[in-house]
C-alpha cells in the first residue's frame, strides 16, 4: 500500500513539472511571435509575399518562418529580411528578443534613425544594415553588444563622425560604414580593434586628414577599403606592417608622396589600388616582395621614372594599370612571361622602344592598351595568334611595319585601334569565317595600301570602320553592304576610285559616311535613301557626275552634307533636307546651280509649256461642283453622329477606373480626374500631357495622362508601374499611384515646384541658376541614376536622360523623373524632341542609336550631356553655327579636349566661378561621353569624381 502511494506521488510530481514547463515555452513562441508581427505591421507600402508566413494564427511554427532561425530551445537567434524592398521603421519591440544573434535588414528601404535599445541584445554577434536610408548620427549604443562581430551601417545617409568609442569593440572582425555622409577624421582608436579582418570606410564619406598610422597595428587584417573619401597626406609607412592583408584600397583620394618601400612587405597581398591620388616618386623595387600580386592599380597620378623589372616578374600578376603618369623609358622586356597577363593598360605616359613579344605568352591577354606614348618598331608577329585578346588601343605612337599575319581576325577580338602610326602594307585577306565580335576597327592616318579586302564585310558586328588617310585604291568592295550594324564609316583621304556601290543602301543602321577626298565617279546612288537614320554624308573632293537625287531630301534624319567639289549638274533640288543644307555643301561644283550657287536658266519655251498646260484644263460644270459639296456635306454629318455615338458608347465602357497606391494617400481617383482641365496643364511632351491637381487636404500632386492605343493592351506597362512604385529615394521623383481604366492611364507624381531644370536652365530664369546650385543639381542627379543603376535589382535604366526629366522642388533639389518608363512612354506618341528610335535628339549614346540596344552606359552618355548643358548654358543641339553640330562635338572642339578650355565654354550669366571646379566636373563630362560606352565610368563613380570637383587636381586630363 505504502509503494502505491509512492508511485503515484512521484507520478503526478513528474506531470506537473512537464505541464509547468511546457506552459512557459508555449507562452514564449507566443511571445516571440507577437513581437515579429508587431515588426511586420510597421513596413509601410507592400509588404512581400515572403512574410505571408508572418501570422499569430501560425505562431506555433515560428521556426519556420520565413527569415527566422531558432535553437533548440525554440528562440528566435536569426532575423534575416535582406533584400525584399521593406520601407518604414523598424520596431523598437525588437529588443524584446534578448536571445537574437543575428540581424539582417540589408538591402531595403527603412529610414530614420536606429534608437531602439540596442544595448538589450546582448547575445547580438552579427548587425547588417547596409544599403538602407537611415540617417542621423551613428549609434553609440551598439558599443555595448560585447559580443559583436559584424557591424555593416553601409549605404545609408549616417552624417556626423566615426565615434571614437567604435574602437572598443573587442570581438568586431568587420567593420563597414562606407557610403554614407561621414566627416571629420578617421578616429585612431580603430587601430584598437586587433581581431579587425575587415576594414571600409570609403565611398561618398569625406574625411579630414589624411589615415591614422595606427591602422597598422591591426595585424588580423584581410581587407582595407579607404577609397574615395578625400584623404591626403601620405601613406602611412605603417601600413607596412598588415602582413595578412590581401586587399589595400587607397584610390580616388587627394593622397600625396610616395609610396612608402614598407609596402613592399605586404607579402599576402593580392590587390593593390592607389589610383587617381597625387602621389609621386618611382614605383619601389621592394615591389618585388609581392610574389602574391594580381592586381596593380596606379594610373591617374604623377608616377615618374621607369617600370621597374621586377613588376614584370611578379608570377601572379594579371592586371596592370598605369595609365596617365610619367612613367618614361622602356616597357619592361620580361612583362607577360608569367603568362598569367590579362589586361596592360600603360596609356598616356612618355615611354618609348619596341613592345615585348612575350606580352601574350600565356594566350590570357584581353585588353592590351599602350596608346599615346612614344613606342615605335613593328608590332610583334606573335600577336597574331593571341587569341584572347577582346580590346587592343595603341593609336598615337610611331609603330611602323606591317599588321601581323591574322591579327585583324581574331576569334574575341571586338575593338582595334592603330590610328596615327607609321604602320605600312596591305590588309589580308581570309576566306575563311571571321569573327562576328569586332565592333570598332580605327586604322586612320597610317600608310596602309592596297585594295580594301572583300573579307571586311564578313565582320557582320562592326559598328565602326575608320580608315581615313591612308592610300588605299581600287573599288570600295560591294561586301561593304554586309555590315549590317556599321554605324560610322570613313573611308576618306584615300585614292579609292570607281563607284560607289549601291548595295551600301543596305546598310541600314549607317548614321556618319565619309568618303571625301578620293577618286570616286559616277552619280550618287539613290540607294543611300534608303539609309533612315543617315545623319552625316561627305562625298567632297571626288568627281561625282549627274544631278544630286532628289530621293535624298526625303531623308529627315540627315542633317548634315557636303557634296562640294564635284562635277554634279543640273539643279539643287529645293525639296525636303535639301532647303536646310549649308550653301557651302554644293560648291565646287560648275554645272550645278540653284538657290545656293548660281540661278538656273529657264528655257524660252518654259511659260508656253505651261500655259500649254494650263489651257488644256477643262472646266468643271457648276452643277458637278454643287453636287460634290452636297454629298460632301452628308458625309460629315453621318460622320459626326457616328462619333457621337461611339464617345458615349466607349464613355460607358470605360468610366470604371482602378487606382494602384503605393503609399497611403488622402485621396481617389475621383479628386484626380477633377483636375485634369486645361488650365492645369504644366506640361506637354510626346509622353502626354502632365497636370497639377490639388488634392483635399490643399496639396498637390502631378498627373501625367497617357492615352492607350485602339486594340492593345498596356504592354506590360502597370506591371513595371508597381516595381517603380516601390522606389523610394531622396534625389527620385517618388511615383505615388497609378490610375487606369480602358482608355487612358494616369500617373500621379509627387509635385515639384520648379518644374524641370531644362525649363529653368535654358529659360529667362537660368541665370540664377549659379554654379554652387548647378554642381549641387549635378551631383544629386547622379545620385537618383546611380542608384537606379547599382541598387535597384534588377537594374533600372533610365532610357531617356535629359534636363527636362531632372525636376527641382521648392528647393531647387534634383529628383530623376520618368525613369525606367521611356519604353513604354514612348508607345503612346513621339514628339518632335523624340528620335525615331528611342531617347532625345542630342543625347543618344553613339552605340544606341546603330544597336537600338541600350545599357546603363547609355544612360551615362546622356547624363554627360547634361553636365555640358549645366556647364554651357546651351541647348544639347542647334545654335552652334556648323550643320549637325551638337552639344559634345561643339565643346570637344571648342576646348580641345582639355580641361583648361572649359573657361571658352562656360555659360556668361555665371558669376564668380571655381574654375578648379569647372575643369573637374568637365572632365567628368568629357569621360561620360567617350565614343565607346566601355570606356565611360558607372554612374556611382561619377557621383564619387563629382563629389571630390571642389578639391583641385584630383583628375588630370593630357
Amino acid at each position: 500500500m505504502a509503494a502505491s502511494a509512492t508511485i503515484l506521488f512521484f507520478f503526478t510530481y513528474f506531470l506537473l513539472v512537464f505541464l509547468t514547463a511546457a506552459q512557459p515555452h508555449n507562452l514564449s513562441l507566443r511571445r516571440q511571435a507577437k513581437i515579429l508581427v508587431s515588426l511586420k505591421q510597421d513596413f509601410v507600402a507592400s509588404i512581400p509575399s515572403t512574410l505571408n508566413t508572418w501570422n499569430m494564427s501560425n505562431y506555433m511554427h515560428l521556426c519556420t518562418w520565413n527569415g527566422i532561425t531558432c535553437d533548440d530551445t525554440k528562440s528566435v537567434t536569426s532575423i534575416d529580411i535582406s533584400n525584399l524592398n521593406i520601407s518604414g521603421s523598424l520596431s523598437p519591440n525588437i529588443h524584446e528578443l534578448t536571445t537574437l544573434q543575428v540581424l539582417n535588414i540589408s538591402n531595403n528601404l527603412f529610414s530614420g534613425n536606429l534608437s531602439w535599445e540596442i544595448p538589450r541584445l546582448k547575445a547580438l554577434q552579427v548587425l547588417d544594415a547596409y544599403n538602407n536610408n537611415f540617417s542621423g548620427p551613428l549609434p553609440l549604443v551598439v558599443t555595448q553588444l560585447l559580443q559583436l562581430k559584424h557591424l555593416d551601417f553601409g549605404g545609408n545617409y549616417f552624417s556626423g563622425q566615426i565615434p571614437l568609442s567604435y574602437g572598443t569593440f573587442n570581438q568586431l572582425e568587420f567593420l563597414s560604414v562606407a557610403g554614407n555622409d561621414l566627416r571629420s577624421p578617421i578616429p585612431r582608436e580603430l587601430g584598437n580593434l586587433t581581431n579587425l579582418r575587415w576594414l571600409q570606410l570609403g565611398y561618398f564619406n569625406q574625411f579630414d586628414g589624411g589615415i591614422p598610422p595606427e591602422l597598422g597595428k591591426l595585424v588580423n587584417l584581410v581587407h582595407l577599403d579607404l577609397s574615395s573619401c578625400n584623404l591626403d597626406g601620405p601613406i602611412p609607412a605603417e601600413l607596412g606592417n598588415l602582413n595578412m592583408l590581401d586587399t589595400l584600397f587607397l584610390q580616388k583620394n587627394q593622397l600625396t608622396g610616395m609610396i612608402p618601400p614598407e609596402l613592399g612587405n605586404l607579402t599576402s597581398l593580392k590587390s593593390l589600388d592607389l589610383s587617381i591620388n597625387e602621389l609621386t616618386g618611382a614605383i619601389p623595387i621592394e615591389f618585388s616582395g609581392l610574389k602574391k600580386l594580381t592586381l596593380l592599380n596606379l594610373f591617374i597620378n604623377n608616377f615618374r621614372g621607369e617600370i621597374p623589372q621586377c613588376i614584370a616578374e611578379l608570377p601572379e600578376l594579371e592586371v596592370l594599370n598605369l595609365w596617365r603618369n610619367n612613367f618614361t623609358g622602356f616597357i619592361p622586356s620580361k612583362l607577360g612571361t608569367n603568362g598569367k597577363l590579362v589586361e596592360i593598360d600603360l596609356s598616356s605616359n612618355r615611354l618609348t622602344g619596341l613592345i615585348p613579344k612575350s606580352l601574350c605568352l600565356g594566350r590570357n591577354l584581353r585588353i592590351l592598351i599602350l596608346l599615346n606614348n612614344f613606342l615605335f618598331g613593328p608590332l610583334p608577329d606573335d600577336f597574331g595568334q593571341c587569341h584572347s585578346l577582346s580590346r587592343v588601343r595603341m593609336g598615337q605612337n610611331y609603330l611602323s611595319g606591317s599588321i601581323p599575319t591574322g591579327f585583324l581576325y581574331l576569334s574575341e577580338l571586338s575593338l582595334l585601334e592603330l590610328q596615327n602610326n607609321y604602320i605600312s602594307g596591305q590588309l589580308s585577306n581570309k576566306k575563311s569565317s571571321v569573327s562576328a565580335k569586332l565592333e570598332g576597327l580605327n586604322l586612320s592616318n597610317n600608310r596602309l595600301s592596297g585594295a580594301l579586302p572583300t573579307a571586311i564585310g564578313k565582320f557582320s558586328g562592326l559598328k565602326n570602320l575608320l580608315l581615313s588617310g591612308n592610300r588605299f585604291s581600287g573599288d570600295i568592295p560591294s561586301d561593304i553592304s554586309r555590315l549590317k550594324s556599321i554605324s560610322k564609316l570613313d573611308l576618306s583621304r584615300n585614292n579609292f576610285s570607281g563607284r560607289i556601290p549601291p548595295e551600301i543602301g543596305n546598310c541600314l543602321s549607317l548614321t556618319y559616311l565619309d568618303l571625301s577626298q578620293n577618286q570616286l565617279l559616277g552619280p550618287i546612288p539613290a540607294q543611300i535613301a534608303q539609309i533612315h537614320i543617315l545623319n552625316y554624308i561627305n562625298i567632297s573632293w571626288n568627281h561625282f557626275n549627274d544631278s544630286l537625287p532628289e530621293v535624298i531630301g526625303s531623308m529627315k534624319s540627315l542633317t548634315s552634307a557636303d557634296f562640294s567639289h564635284n562635277n554634279l549638274t543640273g539643279s539643287i533640288p529645293e525639296t525636303g533636307q535639301y532647303l536646310f543644307f549649308n550653301s557651302t555643301s554644293f560648291i565646287g561644283n560648275p554645272y550645278l546651280c540653284g538657290s545656293y550657287l548660281t540661278p538656273c536658266n529657264i528655257t524660252s519655251n518654259a511659260p508656253s509649256q505651261l500655259g500649254d498646260g494650263s489651257d488644256k484644263k477643262a472646266k468643271v460644270p457648276t452643277k458637278y461642283k454643287f453636287m460634290f459639296a452636297f454629298g460632301l456635306l452628308v458625309c460629315s454629318l453621318i460622320f459626326v453622329v457616328l462619333a457621337i455615338i461611339k464617345t458615349r458608347k466607349g464613355s460607358k465602357n470605360s468610366n470604371s477606373w482602378k487606382l494602384t497606391a503605393f503609399q497611403k494617400l488622402e485621396f481617389g481617383s475621383e479628386d484626380i480626374l477633377q483636375c485634369l482641365k486645361d488650365n492645369n496643364i504644366i506640361g506637354r511632351g510626346g509622353a502626354g500631357t502632365v497636370y497639377r491637381a490639388t488634392t483635399p487636404n490643399g496639396n498637390h500632386v502631378a498627373v501625367k495622362k497617357l492615352g492607350i492605343s485602339k486594340g492593345t493592351h498596356d504592354n506590360g506597362l502597370s506591371a513595371e508601374v508597381k516595381t517603380l512604385g516601390k522606389i523610394r529615394h531622396r534625389y527620385i521623383v517618388r511615383l505615388l499611384a497609378f490610375c487606369s481604366n480602358k482608355e487612358m492611364n494616369l500617373l500621379v507624381y509627387e509635385y515639384m515646384p520648379n518644374g524641370s531644370l531644362g525649363e529653368v536652365l535654358h529659360g529667362k530664369n537660368g541665370g540664377l541658376l549659379q554654379w554652387d546650385t548647378r554642381l549641387k543639381i549635378a551631383i544629386e542627379a547622379a545620385k537618383g541614376l546611380s542608384y537606379l543603376h547599382h541598387d535597384c535589382s534588377p537594374m533600372i535604366i533610365h532610357r531617356d536622360v535629359k534636363s527636362n526629366n531632372i525636376l527641382l522642388d521648392s528647393e531647387l533639389e534634383a529628383h530623376v523623373a520618368d525613369f525606367g518608363l521611356a519604353k513604354y512612354l514612348q508607345n503612346n506618341g513621339t514628339s518632335e524632341c523624340m528620335s525615331a528610335i528611342a531617347g532625345s535628339y542630342g543625347y543618344i549614346a553613339p552605340e544606341y542609336a546603330y544597336t537600338l540596344k541600350i545599357d546603363e552606359k547609355s544612360d551615362v552618355y546622356s547624363y554627360g550631356v547634361v553636365l555640358l548643358e549645366l556647364i554651357t548654358g546651351r541647348r544639347p543641339v542647334g545654335n552652334f553655327g556648323e550643320e549637325g553640330l551638337d552639344i559634345v562635338q561643339w565643346a570637344k572642339r571648342e576646348t580641345n579636349w582639355s580641361k583648361e578650355g572649359v573657361v571658352k565654354i562656360l555659360d556668361e550669366r555665371l558669376k564668380n566661378v571655381a574654375t578648379a571646379e569647372a575643369m573637374q566636373v568637365f572632365f567628368v563630362a568629357m569621360l561620360c561621353v567617350e565614343e565607346y560606352s566601355v570606356e565611360r565610368p558607372t554612374m556611382r563613380e561619377v557621383v564619387q569624381m563629382l563629389s571630390q570637383a571642389k578639391q583641385p587636381n584630383t583628375f588630370q586630363i593630357q
